[in-house]
């Protein structure tokens, strides 16, 4: 299969946006060397204290500079707090940047009520996923030049790279974005890392509501992927322990604590006790928000997931204290799914 990484530049203890930004850079150069597919950066705010992913179109135009050949791309631009027009201006001047090489994807989310207030964002749509729905249309169509001559936009132009236009995602959590993507004919990626019991529902959704729209971008089949919380180590007890850094942010986050990820012998403590390996095989309609594993453990666990739901292609995410850590991971995973280095 194919792998890929969503990177949330989570800033390190004691550290900074700029070393955040620095490890950001160094995953992306390591994934193209190890043959993953693409790395995605993600948008979040009013989180400055544990990740600096704020703004992909900014840090997405570094990562153009310093990497040569693997696709970038967004995991998720939030289309809820800004204008279509201006966003796929944004991946039209990231494709001058990396031609032929940009994923555009396309997510919401609200964050803090005063984050959204100082974003000017509108909490209360009357219809938010219709609204969401017409938003990654407009940009879709704003990146293809595809209004007709006659509409209000036909002459507005927006600067590419002559090579294949960015290539629109729709990114959810939930079946409603699944249904969406489904109805405009459009690539959807499913976080599983945030909602891993609404997966196989999402995908069915999909396929279930795939319609060949025409949509420029779009697709003549439906084409998707599954992004998943993942961590390699050695063997599955030291991913175990590795592991525990995830389970025990997530408590915190439930606890509305918020902060860096706590250091492992941390959250072994927090939690308690080192967690079990994942296990060999799991029921993929009860599948959890973290994995673990060795390289043969997680090789099966993605086969099996990937083979659940009809993709081909996995994007890991992890939640890791120590950044080498991150990068030993992909390096174990790329070698126990037979990634081609290039």
């Amino acid at each position: 299969m194919d792998l890929s990484i969503v990177d949330l530049s989570p800033v390190p203890d004691g550290a900074t946006a700029t070393e955040a930004y620095a490890n950001t850079v160094e995953t992306a150069r390591q994934a193209e060397r190890l043959g993953f597919e693409r790395v995605w950066v993600a948008e979040h705010h009013d989180m400055a204290d544990a990740v600096a992913g704020v703004a992909p179109e900014v840090l997405l135009g570094h990562l153009a500079a310093e990497t040569e050949s693997i696709r970038i791309g967004s995991g998720a631009v939030l289309l809820n707090h800004y204008s279509p027009f201006k966003v796929a201006e944004q991946f039209g001047a990231l494709d001058a940047l990396a031609p032929g090489r940009v994923d555009a994807g396309l997510g919401r989310a609200n964050g803090s009520p005063a984050a959204d207030r100082a974003l000017e964002t509108e909490r209360r749509v009357r219809n938010p996923d219709e609204d969401h729905r017409e938003k990654v249309e407009a940009v879709a169509t704003h990146l293809y030049d595809g209004y007709p001559d006659d509409h209000a936009y036909g002459d507005l132009s927006i600067p590419r790279s002559g090579a294949a236009p960015p290539v629109p995602w729709v990114l959810g959590s939930s079946p409603s974005s699944a249904e969406i993507a489904g109805e405009l004919g459009l690539r959807y990626c499913f976080a599983a890392f945030i909602r891993p019991q609404f997966a196989a529902h999402a995908f069915e959704t999909y396929r279930e509501s795939f319609e060949p729209s025409g949509l420029a971008g779009g697709v003549d089949e439906p084409e998707a992927m599954v992004a998943v919380n993942t961590v390699c180590a050695e063997t599955d007890e030291k991913a175990a322990r590795r592991r525990a850094v995830a389970e025990a942010s997530y408590k915190r986050m439930e606890r509305g604590e918020r902060g860096s990820a706590p250091s492992v012998e941390t959250a072994i403590d927090e939690l308690g006790g080192v967690p079990d390996p994942t296990p060999a095989t799991l029921d993929p309609d009860e599948w959890p928000r973290a994995l673990s594993g060795s390289p043969e453990t997680l090789s099966a666990l993605l086969d099996q997931l990937a083979d659940r739901v009809g993709v081909d292609e996995m994007m890991i995410q992890h939640v890791v204290a120590d950044h080498d850590h991150g990068l030993r991971s992909h390096e174990l995973l790329a070698d126990g799914v037979g990634l081609d280095p290039r």
